[in-house]
């Protein structure tokens, strides 16, 4: 390579690497610990940036200690509810967001939770070694910088949303439409997220929607859905009944033969003999799927076996159903509410 391309390209290279230092000494021999570990305002204007430093025992250790320690600045502002993120994440991941959206950047997915450790626009500025054991790093998050980019990825997740709810009362009323109104949410809480870490940079953002805005109309859709209920092998309507409260507690009507969905259950109960015992057992093996007729899919599939005994066949058997019906009780309706709200609307 020539030498002034070499050159050129050295340049370019410090550039676009953080700075490093190794330990300077001062009069007495030691390293001289430079003023922005102590304090990164020394070095970086704190009415144009916010600044945080951390520290470890590699340069990695330490430049994540630094963006954690950036992230805790802002606090609990711009934390975001773990399965609000995972739904939001997995819209990525699959491209699902992408479809709803021609200008968000997908890649930038900021606050995950709490666990967090990077802002998108923050950056590693600088970073010293002690010249024994210790690395130092400068986080730095320039407040032009991040007016720029969050107000941007604010406008793309508002044009998603605006594009998510954008549908006929018909398509509305579906669980197409519920899942529309519940990823909304989703993408409204990130965008709060991003409003508040603006604000605490002095850039307040006004006339956002709340997530739960959007999931008040989501619960509302649910209430004019019918969905047929369908059990085969019941007993005294113990289980038709346990499922029938799991869906009306959601929000679900009951539906007559033309519902767009179907709750079908299948029982079976068989009797089973342990070696050694004089008691009598039976096994219960439950199926139910809900499923959206017109596309033939199952939504929310559920299953398990049980096995409960007494001295009798009968009550054996008394005894299973009873069992099934309180783990219908206890686990369906949390099931199926938290399948639906991460039900991804396809365009």
């Amino acid at each position: 390579m020539p030498k002034k391309g070499f050159l050129l390209f050295l340049i370019c290279l410090l550039c676009l690497t953080p700075l490093f230092s190794f330990g300077k000494k001062d009069n007495s021999g030691k390293n001289a610990v430079p003023d922005w570990v102590k304090n990164p305002y020394s070095k970086y204007n704190e009415r144009a940036n916010v600044a945080a430093v951390g520290g470890g025992s590699s340069r990695e250790a330490a430049e994540k200690s630094a963006l954690g320690s950036l992230v805790a600045v802002f606090g609990q502002n711009i934390q975001v509810d773990e399965k609000v993120s995972s739904i939001y994440e997995e819209a990525v991941k699959s491209g699902a967001a992408g479809t709803w959206s021609e200008n968000v950047v997908m890649n930038q997915v900021v606050v995950t939770s709490a666990g967090i450790d990077s802002l998108v626009g923050a950056e590693i500025a600088e970073v010293w070694f002690d010249g024994k054991a210790e690395y130092f790093a400068a986080a730095v998050l320039n407040k032009a910088k991040a007016l720029q980019i969050y107000s941007q990825m604010i406008r793309s997740n508002q044009a998603m949303i605006d594009n998510l709810i954008q549908m006929t009362e018909e398509e509305m009323n579906t669980l197409e439409g519920y899942s529309r109104y519940q990823f909304a949410a989703a993408i409204a809480d990130i965008s709060s997220s991003y409003a508040n870490l603006l604000s605490v940079i002095g850039s307040p953002v006004s006339g956002l929607k709340r997530g739960d805005d959007y999931r008040l109309v989501a619960v509302g859709i649910l209430k004019t859905i019918p969905v047929t209920l369908g059990v085969q092998g019941d007993k005294s309507g113990r289980i038709e009944g346990a499922f029938a409260r799991a869906l009306s507690a959601l929000g679900f009507r009951s539906g007559g033969s033309n519902s767009p969905y179907t709750l079908g259950v299948s029982i079976v109960t068989s009797p089973v003999t342990l070696a050694g015992n004089q008691n009598k057992f039976t096994r219960i093996e439950l199926t139910a799927n809900l499923s959206d007729n017109s596309a033939g899919i199952v939504l929310v599939p559920f299953s398990f076996n049980l096995r409960e005994g007494h001295l009798t066949q009968d009550e054996a058997d008394n005894r299973a159903y009873l069992a099934a019906e309180r783990k219908i009780n206890e686990e369906y309706a949390s099931l199926v509410n938290e399948r639906l709200s991460a039900l991804l609307p396809k365009r």
